[in-house]
Parts: structure tokens; C-alpha cells; sequence
């Protein structure tokens, strides 16, 4: 495999104790003659090197040093420390993947040697932090171990393959050998180097309600990055990114995805350098981190999940997509159908009672909604933004009710029942904060710095990590509760530990995450069957990390129809469909004032995990009847729409209409949506390529009944057409009948 190649390349020629000398002559043809391609051959230059000047060389020559009118400089094996320097001019990483590691003495030196590597089937874990997972016979694990003898740093390169779905996996084991502590000041994941090419990068930035905006640039000469120095991943940076080669589009060309598994503070990097060399690296955030190791003590750093495709952005997403759906999510959910939901927050904010829920809960039961969650406000002194977050004690005045006794009038209906928090958040007006003002993260002597009028839980502390878990328990336990709705409503500043020294504050960011981690690890080993999704200010914490525990996460507070087309597109680069919390809400939009239709609503709902987010009384009986059809029509879809092949027809940021496609894998059956962004007077006509499909299938080719109107329509509208016509002629889209019409069009193979 290529990729297996590139992505071991640091060890594969280190473990050959054969290898032929390397010469310089060979520049230009083929260099090294070995299996595959290795993009970094001699890491650590033990076989020389050679580098092109523009001016007459200095040739080294048994010790000593002669001009030369040749343009290259160049020395042969030598014993010792190689010398390979001047290499790394531009970069702020070493070409060997060593650590950045300051000693007792201060010294800042790591010289990292080949020491052996060990391999073995199945999928290795990392304590404390998420990773894939791969049993025997779909994952194989490589060690490469790395030793520095000087300073008694260890470091083993870890790889996890799984060959079928062309995923390589990547994460690094340090341990301190040696009877001193020593300081981490890097914990870098990945670092990878083409030696040539013309690359572009793929980023994915944005902003609260409008998150993973696609960013195309090329890699010029310089460091260019992307990250999060906000205590969580984020919602202006997703921590994934893609190299691609120039020209690469959906369908053709060689791109490279990179997904950091990671919730916290990340840094992705892309240089070229001074000899037209291209490296990424990918990790931890740098700033504000540092890790003692005592003696005897490891440091893990998170995994890198990379796949790459010669076919284009959409072979790299259904690499990552199938990975993510069957090697990363986890628990009963991943494959069971997930319920249908009703969320109350835009229907109501904080402004219900127990009845006013039930309510709601009763109209939409009738409708096919099969889960009511009942959002902020159920708890505490909290009528609004500014109290009781940390107070997780139901309000029974507020609600008329126990918590109890509400979930089983839910139930009673024939739903199930879930709920809203927000653990890791306090109110400086609860009873919480002030039992333990120490808990809260803020810097001595300093007036705290808030965000939607709340503070930060210290959850790099144990003993507040007990007491969510304990708390929440007691919660869970209390009531018929099926889903919660994990939120996250502020980033991190101020970071400081109370419980932390002061020489290990750089330490508490990630300790931060360690802390969330193991609290939802802890809650879901309780509660086995909890639909757990997560959410942070809606898709500021978007990541593979947080989808190790919730198979589904708030893609964003944007509900515009028209808006999450752009969100959910830059979204489905990395992650599947039914990984996306995306809802239908009311019209005007709370947050745009757009009005859309009702099947435009659920059309763009359709590509996630579907459900609704209003107060269904106030709709119309038409409306009411329309919900009825869609939640039929999504049952009816929800295996092909949750795990069948994702391809994006059009581009959403340029095209007049949105076109998206899932396929099923065999090419049985597929579904291709359309949302028309713009109504124009005279549209030009939109036919789109089908993809996934067998070509010598014959294909029943009918509209969905999203409206009314299309439920007569229907069986007139009915075509047979081929695959290979759909494939390479195209799918006629329908034009708009209206401002932002949607379409929904169903192929089956029928021969």
C-alpha cells in the first residue's frame, strides 16, 4: 500500500541493517530502489546526504573540507553523531520526530535512536484517551521503539492499520528512563514529510452557528497553521485538515485526511521549506503546554486518524466515514436506530413547566416522534443564563413534578424521555460555587473572566471529577432518563489549577480533557444504554475525541435550513452522517428570520441524525401532516441515509443548488437530495453525475413526497433509467418552484 509506505517511513529503512551506501549520483533516478515509496528514506542522515546550492560547493573529504565546482555537497557514512542541520533551516521541528524535551540540566537535547519494534494483531489502546479500535482480524498494531540513551527518554512510535478501509493510525508512548524528571515541552502526534510536490491544504474554520467552513489555500514557502488555544477544540478551527495534491477535486486526484482524536487545545501545521519539502505536523497545542515525567512515568500523546485516497476528497471521507461509524463510535447505539427526537429549547427557552412539556411531548407522539428531551432550565435556580449551572437538583416548583414523574408521563405516551447539561459549567449564583469556590477555574488574585455569564468546572481536579459523576448518577438514577445531551456553552481562559503546583500549570489544559474523558467514560460504563450526544455552544467540540463516547454530536446552534447547508457540508469531509445532530425548527428562524419551507426544513434535517426543535402546537394541521410523511420517509431511508456512501454532487459555497447523494454500499438502492439556494427567473438546467451505482443496474427513478403535492405526483413521475446513464450522463435536478425548494429523489435497481 502507498500510504502504509508514507506513513512508516521513520522506521521501515532504520530496521534494515542492509542497506546500500547511499550516493548522490542516484539524484534524479529513483534514488533508492525499494519497495513502495518512502518519503524520508534516512531520517537521521546515517548514510549522508545531499543538498543543491545555487553556488560552487564546499565537499566534505575525510575531515577536511574542499571547494568544488559541483553543485552538490556531500559526505558518506561516518561514525558518531550525524550532522544534518542545516536540513531544518526553516522548520521549527526536527526532520526526526524527536520531542522537545528539557532535562534537569536544562538542556533542551533528544537524540533518538532506532532500538527495535514490535508488532501484533488487533488495535493497540491508549490509557485514559479515545482511539480507535480494531479487533484481530481488522487491525494490526507496529511499535517502533526509539531510544535516547544520554537522557533515558524512550519513546515507542505507535501505528494502528487497518488496511481494508485504508486507515493508518498514529499516536506516541514517552517514558523517562532515567532517575531524574524531565519537562515535555512538545507532544507532537504526527510529523510527516514529502520530499517533493505542489500541495494545497484543506481547513475547516468558522465561528459559533457557523462552523467548518471549507478553506482552500496552497502550501507556500513558510509555516501556515490552524488551531485552538481555547481549552476545547473549537468552533473557529476543526482539528482536521487535508493535503492534497494540486487540481484534486471530489472524484480525482491524491489527498491525504488527517483527524486529530482530540477535544482539547490543537496545533495543525503545514511548512515548505527551503528546499521545496513539505511537512505536516499535528498535536497537542504547544502554548501553555508543558508535562513533568518523573522517573518511571509515560506520556501519551492523542491519535491521528489519517486515510489516504487517489479518488478524490469523497474516497478519503467514506475511508474516514466507514472507520469513524464502525471503529470509533461505540456502544449499543452504533448500529441500533436512533429515536427520532423533540428538543423543547426553541420552542420554549427557559420559559415551560411540567405540563407545558407534556404538552408538547403529546402532539408530537402522535406525529412518530419517538424521544422528548427536555433542554436548560429543568434545575436549580435557573430561569435564565445567570444561575444555577453546578445546582443539578431537578426544580421540582418550577417543573409540578418530580423528575420522576415527569419521565414516565413521557413515557407514558410512548416516547422516550432525555435531557440537557452542562457538567463541566458553574454559576457564580449557585450553591455549588459557593461550597467550593475553588473549583471553579480562575487565576489568583484576578477577577474571572466570564462567558454566558458562567465559569469552568476545574475538571483537571479528581475530586470534582467524582462529584459530576456522583451527582449525575444520582440524576440518572432518579428517572426514566434514555438520552442526555452532553452541552458545552464557553471556551477556556484563565487557566489555572488550584490543585496544581506551580511549575505543572502548564499541565492543566490537558489534564482538563483527561478529567471530561474519564467522566463520560465512567457514566457510560454505568449506564450502557444512554444515548449520549454531545454538544459544546452547538459544533464547538466537533471531533473524533468526543465521538468515542457520543455517537452523535450537535452539529451546530445554527438551525437555518439554508445556512446548515454550508455547515453540514464542511462537516461531512471528516465525519458520517449520522454523526450530526440536525433538526427541523420553526419558521421565521430564531436566528436568520429566513423563512423556509417545511420540506426544505427536513430535507437539509434528512443529512444527520433527524428530529425537531420547536413547540409543535403552534403548527398548522398541513404542517402537522407534513411532519407525519417525513418521519415515515426518514424510517423508511434510515439504514441507507445513516450508513450508505456519502458523496457531495455539487459544491455548496459556489453551486446555486446543494446536491448530496448517499448510496448504498452494493449499489442497490441510493437517495440523492437537492436544495436550491437561490431561485432565479430563467435557471440554467442542473443535471448531476450519480455516483455509487452499477453501471449495468437498471434503476427505478422517483420523487419523495417531502410536500403534499409530491405525494400525487409520485408514481406519474416514475422512470426506469441505467446506471451507467445516471453515472455518466447524469440525474436531471428538478428547477425551484419556489424560493428555497428542495427535492428528494429515490433510485432503486430493479434489474
Amino acid at each position: 500500500m502507498l500510504w502504509a509506505a508514507i506513513a512508516v517511513f521513520s522506521c521501515l529503512t532504520a530496521a534494515n541493517g542492509n542497506e546500500p551506501e547511499f550516493d548522490p549520483r542516484d539524484r534524479g533516478t529513483n534514488e533508492r530502489k525499494t519497495k513502495g515509496r518512502e518519503v524520508l528514506g534516512d531520517p537521521q542522515f546515517r548514510r549522508g546526504m545531499a543538498i543543491s546550492p545555487l553556488w560552487p560547493a564546499i565537499v566534505q573529504n575525510n575531515g577536511g573540507f574542499e571547494k568544488t565546482n559541483t553543485d552538490t555537497i556531500r559526505f558518506g557514512r561516518r561514525s558518531g553523531k550525524p550532522v544534518w542541520q542545516m536540513a531544518q533551516w526553516a522548520s521549527r521541528y526536527d526532520l526526526g520526530g524527536t520531542p522537545p524535551v528539557r532535562q534537569a540540566d536544562g538542556s533542551r537535547a533528544a537524540e533518538l535512536r532506532y532500538a527495535g519494534c514490535e508488532t501484533g494483531k488487533g488495535k493497540y489502546a491508549i490509557p485514559g484517551l479515545p482511539a480507535a479500535y480494531g479487533a484481530q482480524e481488522e487491525a494490526d498494531t507496529l511499535e517502533v521503539i526509539l531510544k535516547d540513551e544520554a537522557c533515558g527518554i524512550e519513546v515507542r512510535l505507535l501505528y494502528g492499520v487497518f488496511e481494508k478501509k485504508d486507515v493508518i493510525t498514529r499516536a506516541v508512548r514517552i517514558t523517562n528512563r532515567s532517575e531524574r524528571p524531565v519537562v515535555l515541552e512538545k507532544a507532537a502526534s504526527l510529523c510527516l514529510d514529502w520530499q517533493q510536490g505542489e500541495f494545497d491544504w484543506l481547513t475547516f474554520y468558522g465561528r459559533h452557528a457557523m462552523e467548518r467552513n471549507v478553506q482552500r489555500t496552497g502550501i507556500a514557502h513558510g509555516v501556515q497553521s490552524v488551531g485552538s488555544v481555547r481549552g476545547a477544540s473549537s468552533h473557529h478551527y476543526n482539528p482536521f485538515a487535508v493535503l492534497c495534491e494540486k487540481g484534486t477535486d471530489e472524484t480525482k486526484g491524491l489527498c491525504y485526511g488527517f483527524s486529530f482524536m482530540y477535544s482539547g487545545e490543537f496545533l495543525i501545521e503545514a511548512e515548505k521549506d527551503q528546499a521545496d519539502q513539505t511537512r505536516f505536523v499535528c498535536g497537542i497545542h504547544p502554548d501553555d503546554f508543558d508535562w513533568t515525567l518523573n522517573p518511571g512515568e509515560s506520556f501519551d500523546t492523542p491519535e491521528v486518524l489519517m486515510s489516504c485516497s487517489a479518488e478524490g476528497f469523497s474516497g478519503m471521507s467514506r475511508n474516514l466515514h466507514d472507520l469513524i461509524r464502525e471503529n470509533v463510535c461505540r456502544g449499543e447505539w452504533k448500529h441500533k436506530r436512533r429515536p427520532i427526537l423533540i428538543n423543547n429549547w426553541e420552542g420554549t427557552y427557559f420559559d415551560f413547566t411540567g405540563d407545558k412539556l407534556v404538552s408538547i411531548a403529546e402532539e408530537a407522539a402522535k406525529l412518530g416522534v419517538e424521544l422528548f428531551v427536555m433542554d436548560d432550565g429543568w434545575f436549580g435556580k435557573r430561569d435564565s443564563d445567570n444561575s444555577g449551572l453546578g445546582d443539578w437538583y431537578p426544580n421540582e416548583e418550577k417543573l409540578g413534578c418530580t423528575l420522576k414523574e415527569l419521565g414516565e408521563r413521557i413515557e407514558a405516551l410512548g416516547m422516550k424521555f432525555g435531557i440537557w447539561f452542562e457538567p463541566e459549567c458553574i454559576s457564580e449564583d449557585s450553591d455549588l460555587y459557593r461550597a467550593h469556590p475553588d473549583w471553579a477555574v480562575q487565576i489568583p488574585g484576578r477577577k474571572p473572566n466570564l462567558s454566558r455569564n458562567q465559569l469552568i468546572l476545574d475538571f483537571s481536579r479528581e475530586d470534582v471529577q467524582e462529584y459530576i459523576i456522583e451527582r449525575l448518577s444520582a440524576v440518572l438514577d432518579s428517572a426514566p432518563i434514555s438520552y442526555v445531551k452532553w452541552d458545552f456553552n464557553r471556551s477556556i481562559c484563565d487557566k489555572f489549577s488550584a490543585n496544581l503546583s506551580a511549575g505543572r500549570q502548564g499541565e492543566m489544559a490537558h489534564r482538563f480533557v483527561l478529567g471530561l474523558y474519564r467522566v463520560l467514560e465512567e457514566l457510560l460504563e454505568r449506564y450502557p444504554h444512554l444515548l449520549l450526544e454531545g454538544c459544546s455552544g452547538g459544533g464547538g467540540r466537533f471531533d473524533t475525541g468526543m465521538l468515542y463516547y457520543s455517537p452523535q454530536i450537535w452539529c451546530s446552534d445554527d438551525t437555518d435550513a439554508i445556512e446548515r447547508l454550508q455547515i453540514q457540508y464542511g462537516t461531512s469531509f471528516a465525519y458520517p452522517v449520522n454523526t450530526m445532530g440536525a433538526h427541523v425548527s420553526a419558521v421565521p428562524n430564531h436566528q436568520t428570520g429566513r423563512v423556509t419551507p417545511i420540506a426544505t426544513r427536513a430535507c437539509v434535517a434528512m443529512a444527520g441524525t433527524f428530529g425537531y426543535e420547536l413547540d409543535v402546537n403552534k403548527m398548522t394541521d398541513e404542517e402537522k401532516e407534513a411532519v407525519k410523511r417525513q418521519i415515515q420517509i426518514f424510517k423508511e431511508q434510515y439504514d441507507l441515509i445513516s450508513y450508505g456512501d456519502y458523496y457531495r454532487l455539487t459544491d455548496v459555497q459556489k453551486s446555486s443548488c446543494a446536491v448530496w447523494e448517499t448510496a448504498a454500499k452494493d449499489g442497490s438502492e441510493a437517495l440523492v437530495s437537492a436544495v436550491w439556494q437561490h431561485v432565479q427567473a430563467t435557471p440554467a438546467f442542473l443535471n448531476v453525475k450519480v455516483r455509487g451505482l452499477c453501471e449495468d443496474g437498471m434503476y427505478r427513478v422517483m420523487r419523495t413526497a417531502l410536500k403534499e403535492k409530491d405525494a400525487g405526483a409520485q408514481e406519474k413521475e416514475e422512470q426506469v433509467i441505467s446506471g451507467s446513464s445516471l453515472m455518466h450522463g447524469g440525474l436531471p435536478i428538478p428547477a425551484a418552484d419556489g424560493e428555497y425548494a428542495a427535492w428528494q429523489i429515490y433510485l432503486e435497481r430493479i434489474s
